[in-house]
């Protein structure tokens, strides 16, 4: 049984930092792509950022809204992902969910909430 678990979410003030992680299990962790996507109330969920299958220093993208201050990141001894989330905005509030893409299935963690509010 596939499972994936975030956490880290919390309440930070504008320009602070969260570091969001996802451990996985159920899957051979180093052949799954791993994403964050997010929600906001109100709104769809929307892509953040993804890493492919591989050791560390695999590719990454990122939204255009994120690049510069989040980071993607994997540690698969751990089969874990991470994402690190620099100077936070008001509009980076949403419900952050971890996804794998793993044997062309799409995989998703509860969700973990990340609120950015002075």
């Amino acid at each position: 049984q596939v499972q994936l678990v975030e956490s880290g979410g919390g309440l930070v003030q504008p320009g602070g930092s969260l570091r969001l992680s996802c451990a996985a299990s159920g899957i051979f962790f180093s052949i799954a792509t791993m994403g964050w996507y997010r929600q906001a109330p109100g709104t769809q969920r929307e892509y953040v950022a993804h890493i492919v299958a591989g050791t560390a220093g695999a590719s990454t993208n990122y939204a255009d809204s994120v690049k510069g201050r989040f980071t993607i990141s994997r540690d698969n001894a751990k089969n874990t992902v991470y994402l690190q989330m620099n100077s936070l905005k008001p509009e980076d509030t949403a419900i952050y969910y971890c996804n794998a893409n793993y044997l062309y299935r799409d995989y998703w963690g509860q969700g973990t909430q990340v609120t950015v509010s002075s």
